[in-house]
């Protein structure tokens, strides 16, 4: 186990490095200037260029900025003054997390109590319900379903505030929009897993064994089915976080997404690339967390060194 995990640290760093290389080379790529401006004399825009390391070789530039991610130093933003990415992060992700934390709550509780609802009432309402579920999820984007939920129930209807984050009234649409497709997703997959768990025949002793079938749906099929949902946790998390930006700024709320879209319109190069990487990082470190989960409730697994 400490060498699969020790593997798994490797292949994280590994998997870490070639993101910042890449990310940083298209970067470079990018047509533009962040410090193009008419009102910036040539004394000044040299000033510039040297704070920022802009008038040194790439291959210089590329390996100062190494140098700055082993200390956390993310750099400054070229737009925000005297603001450094890290400050940016520290004040944006509060927002992000607590919205993306809430719509996967939202997705994966709903998406796996539809499910089972939907195996378990095969052919009824609830069962085409799901299914509808399903259907509008996958082909609806997120910010389609914000636009729509914003339009509904907080111009026509008034019921909601239509934007803001300062309360349980405001986050209502913006968990709804940003989760509903995990809902959709995690429905179809837990109605699909509970189904073939069902016909396997450690559910057939357990019924011949007289237990409930209560004690059988919980105990052994939940149990069973709910593997599948553990694997996708760590690409539904990397899902919802990117899919946050479009949200975040249909319904102006605060968080990293409003400062990364602002970012590519403004050609900050050091808020994108920070950005980037600390993203990168975070869905890292989600997958890894999901990989030793998933060896550690199946006891069917063994991971094999």
């Amino acid at each position: 186990m400490r060498k699969y995990i020790l593997r798994r640290l490797m292949v994280s760093v590994l998997t870490l490095f070639i993101l910042i290389t890449i990310v940083w080379i298209l970067i470079q790529l990018i047509p533009g200037d962040p410090l193009r401006s008419d009102k910036l004399t040539p004394q000044v825009r040299a000033n510039l260029e040297a704070y920022y390391g802009l008038d040194q070789p790439l291959i210089v530039q590329y390996f100062r900025y190494l140098g700055n991610l082993f200390k956390g130093n993310l750099g400054y933003s070229y737009v925000y003054d005297s603001w450094t990415v890290n400050q940016i992060i520290g004040q944006g992700f509060p927002y992000s997390l607590d919205l993306g934390i809430r719509a996967i709550l939202f997705g994966t509780i709903g998406g796996v109590a539809l499910g089972i609802a939907a195996a378990l009432k095969r052919g009824k309402f609830v069962d085409f319900f799901s299914i509808l579920v399903a259907v509008t999820g996958a082909c609806v984007p997120s910010f389609v379903v914000a636009s729509f939920t914003q339009y509904i129930f907080a111009t026509r209807l008034g019921w909601l505030p239509p934007a803001g984050w300062s309360g349980f009234l405001t986050t209502i649409m913006p968990v709804f929009a940003l989760g509903y497709y995990n809902v959709a997703y995690m429905a179809r997959l837990m109605r699909t897993s509970m189904l073939e768990a069902a016909n396997k025949e450690y559910i057939k002793t357990a019924r011949a064994k007289g237990l409930s079938k209560l004690q059988i749906v919980m105990k052994y099929q939940v149990r069973n089915a709910i593997i599948p949902i553990v694997t996708v946790l760590g690409p539904s998390i990397a899902s919802i976080l990117t899919g946050s930006f479009v949200v975040e700024s249909i319904f102006a709320i605060p968080g990293i997404g409003k400062y990364y879209v602002q970012g590519v319109q403004t050609l900050d190069y050091t808020l994108i690339l920070g950005l980037t990487l600390f993203y990168g990082i975070f869905i890292i470190v989600c997958n890894f967390a999901v990989d030793i989960v998933y060896g550690i409730i199946d006891p069917r697994i063994r991971l094999h060194d």
